[in-house]
């Protein structure tokens, strides 16, 4: 009951845990469609690319302000996005190598220049470097309107062009022959991903975001084998590690909520690895057990050697 109040009354504890299950949701439902086409690296990489549009932001502006800082990061992760389906495209490099590249490069220009801010006579360019890690506990309500905002805006994108997306992740050269834009669906797709990646800057950090991305849809894709059943269930997976990371953190006082988030999601998708009935590991070895008991039980009745 503690805990029910203090989310409930509590200001910070209800704000953290407000903008991390949303992050959560977000981050479930479109990482799933990236670990789908096999792009575990692309959450990572989107992060990593933001970090230089947060500080060109500030060095533009002069303000911290969240919303100035988050357009900063998107417009700057688009920009890597561009940069690296043209490569892709027009080169024989391959997505993972220009996955590696975009990430360690977009890194060293947003490292580069927030140790260039640190040498500004301007005061307010102190804790940019939190979203390297994140800073849920600074999330206050304003912050948790934008996210919802964002996320609603990317979910109805999401439900409206289910059948494309579905059909982008599973057989994008089909979907080509039909005539369909495929390289338009895949820009939009992943500049949706970007909108869960700017949410997560503020609440995880660049750092850490890769997991948000793959982790929750990870899980369930060990419990379901329908997108239509899989991406909800991300979402839930991806919800509950947020607010059980930020009640962790927030209750024990000194523990960060970004890493907690974190490991509340490791621990579920372990489970869901283990104990899921129908990928699970576990389940798998029972049913493996079973089949070949079946197999040596009408040998035993003949007298054959099992």
């Amino acid at each position: 009951m503690t805990v029910l109040h203090d989310l409930i009354f509590d200001y910070t504890l209800r704000n953290v845990a407000l903008g991390s299950m949303l992050l959560g949701i977000i981050s479930g439902v479109l990482g799933s469609y990236a670990m789908l086409r096999r792009q575990g690296l692309l959450g990572d990489t989107l992060a990593h690319a933001a970090l230089p549009g947060i500080c060109v932001a500030f060095m533009l502006t002069g303000s911290r302000a969240t919303i100035v800082l988050l357009l900063g990061a998107g417009i700057a992760g688009w920009l890597g996005t561009m940069l690296l389906l043209h490569t892709v495209r027009e080169t024989k490099l391959s997505e993972d190598t220009m996955l590696g590249v975009v990430l360690s490069v977009f890194f060293g220009v947003g490292v580069l220049l927030l140790t260039m801010l640190q040498h500004w006579e301007n005061a307010n360019q102190a804790g940019l470097d939190r979203y390297l890690f994140g800073q849920a506990a600074a999330l206050v309500a304003a912050d948790v309107r934008l996210f919802a905002i964002l996320g609603a805006v990317a979910l109805l994108v999401v439900a409206l062009f289910a059948k494309e997306f579905k059909l982008l992740a599973f057989d994008p050269a089909f979907a080509g022959s039909l005539g369909w834009p495929v390289r338009g669906f895949d820009v939009l797709l992943t500049s949706l991903l970007i909108i869960a990646v700017v949410i997560g800057l503020q609440t995880v950090g660049v750092v850490l975001m890769a997991a948000m991305v793959i982790g929750p849809g990870a899980a369930a894709r060990q419990w379901t084998d329908r997108l239509h059943v899989m991406l909800p269930l991300a979402g839930v997976f991806g919800g509950a590690a947020g607010v059980i990371g930020a009640v962790i953190s927030v209750q024990a006082a000194r523990l960060p909520t970004g890493p907690m988030i974190i490991l509340s999601l490791t621990a579920i998708v372990v489970a869901s690895l283990l104990l899921a009935p129908r990928h699970g590991l576990v389940p798998e070895a029972i049913r493996r057990r079973g089949h070949h008991a079946r197999l040596v039980a009408p040998s035993l009745s003949r007298g054959d050697p099992a």
